[in-house]
């Protein structure tokens, strides 16, 4: 899901200058050098999340800041603070199955809690919706969790492609993340990483659980021992596995009524 980043005089920021090789030029700490009158190319983000489709409309649930990763984002926040503004370039959805990327934009966004809904037009593809759990007495203190995502995002992916495709691969795509999740859409390599754990706490706000993540599992769906989804995974302690986060499926459901 790519961004780009403009100032509010309307002009976009770019990469200073291009090296010979192709990369960005760099200051003496390696890191690329960004300009409003650059002559490289427009500065891109490439942003990786999931979300799970909640009805038949094409409403996908997913978290805040998935849909908009600049929110509450400490490492762009100094560029945001100096009259930058994030712009989304582009935003596809994949599911499993389906060889081609799905167009999405922004439906909703919940002012509750760190929740989202994109859509996109999934007319004839075949995908079914999940079944979100009704009630407070679905997530139990204890209780059994399945948690599906795309933590690490391509690299989990690409990690359980052989050898020989992975090469094959990044021949097709010269390794752009975009044409990278077309070719593995095409080859339907995109399969959710799935693990299980218990809830450890079910608080009004958060569901506190061991089921393993990371960074690009925000989004995810979190399902109890019914197949149902009882919360939607959006934070982790880096520091301790044990302890994983889940808004209560209720925040997505209110955004999902008309």
């Amino acid at each position: 899901m790519p961004r780009r980043l403009s100032s509010r005089t309307g002009l976009r920021l770019h990469y200073a200058a291009i090296t010979s090789s192709g990369e960005p030029t760099t200051d003496e700490h390696n890191n690329p050098l960004m300009s409003l009158t650059g002559s490289g190319p427009e500065v891109h983000l490439d942003v990786f999340g999931t979300g799970f489709l909640a009805s038949a409309s094409g409403q996908i649930l997913t978290n805040h800041h998935v849909a908009e990763p600049w929110w509450q984002n400490d490492e762009l926040k100094e560029m945001l603070d100096q009259g930058l503004e994030p712009v989304i370039a582009e935003m596809a959805a994949y599911f499993p199955g389906i060889p081609h990327g799905i167009a999405i934009n922004t439906e909703r966004i919940s002012s509750a809690a760190d929740v989202a809904i994109v859509k996109g037009n999934i007319s004839g593809l075949g995908i079914k919706q999940v079944a979100l759990a009704e009630g407070r007495r679905s997530a139990i203190s204890g209780g059994p969790v399945v948690l599906l995502g795309y933590p690490t995002a391509l690299n989990a992916i690409l990690a359980r492609a052989g050898a020989e495709t992975l090469q094959s691969i990044a021949t097709a795509t010269k390794g752009d993340p975009k044409q990278v999740m077309d070719e593995l859409a095409r080859r339907n390599l995109i399969r959710p990483v799935i693990t299980q754990g218990h809830i450890g706490e079910v608080l009004t706000d958060k569901i506190v659980y061991d089921a393993q993540t990371t960074s690009g599992g925000s989004g995810g769906p979190l399902f109890n021992n019914e197949g149902k989804v009882i919360g939607i995974n959006f934070a982790m302690v880096r520091e301790f596995g044990g302890s994983n986060f889940a808004i209560p499926v209720g925040y997505g459901k209110s955004l999902l009524k008309p």
